[in-house]
């Protein structure tokens, strides 16, 4: 079974210096029909205008994973990192008993534009937790790469919690398949470009949630970006 999700019936913040969709429930946006899939709590899909950012702020038992599809985003946390990310690389924090942190955007003028994913721990609590890595395009070009995953990470950066998070750049008239595992459930994240999922055409934002099905395709109908979420 697979039903869409539309990029356009999502929910949104648009304060100037952020404009943010909410693919689920978040913050003053609230759909009861949309509070999350299974474990994956949080898809928001955000542009940061230059000399901004997100102050302080705290979270716990939350695995935070955020995606940078755009631009730099400077990151600053209370176990002391200070680190930079930029256009493919991955940046994973398992928020445990509580972790603060400060998102920022260094430059005047050029935005960024990122994904920030939230999936439910498997446990609560615990010591929080930082890991970044770059993933080089040739490691994901016309083919699955992990980002994160639960246990040792299965190749991507660790997080507690029963899923995998994946990531492809898909050329136009390219195809991809994935073999969905006995009871387990995709959540298919279009970031850029548009794909083909059995007969469903997907653009920029849409989503697609994939449930007892073993196996699915996707196709590119222009050069894409996608996330997908394997999840219990």
């Amino acid at each position: 079974m697979i039903t869409i999700r539309p990029a356009a019936e999502r929910g949104r913040t648009d304060i100037g210096w952020l404009d943010s969709w909410h693919t689920f429930s978040f913050g003053d946006y609230h759909d009861s029909d949309h509070q999350a899939f299974r474990s994956l709590r949080v898809i928001n899909d955000d542009r940061i205008a230059g000399g901004s950012g997100f102050g302080m702020h705290g979270h716990r038992d939350m695995e935070i994973i955020t995606w940078l599809l755009a631009g730099t985003l400077e990151h600053r946390d209370s176990l002391g990192n200070g680190d930079v990310l930029r256009p493919g690389d991955v940046q994973t924090m398992s928020a445990g008993t509580g972790i603060m942190h400060s998102e920022r955007n260094p430059s005047a003028d050029e935005p960024i534009h990122l994904l920030q994913c939230w999936v439910l721990p498997d446990r609560r609590g615990g010591a929080p937790t930082y890991a970044q890595r770059h993933l080089p395009i040739a490691e994901r070009r016309d083919r699955w790469a992990v980002l994160a995953a639960g246990g040792d990470g299965d190749g991507g950066l660790p997080i507690r919690a029963d899923a995998r998070v994946l990531t492809t750049v898909l050329a136009a008239g390219k195809e991809l398949a994935f073999d969905l595992r006995r009871a387990r459930h995709a959540w298919l994240h279009v970031a850029t470009g548009a794909v083909d999922v059995a007969g469903h055409r997907l653009g920029a934002g849409d989503a697609a949630a994939i449930s007892d099905q073993p196996a699915f395709t996707v196709a590119a109908t222009t050069d894409s970006e996608l996330l997908l979420f394997d999840l219990a």
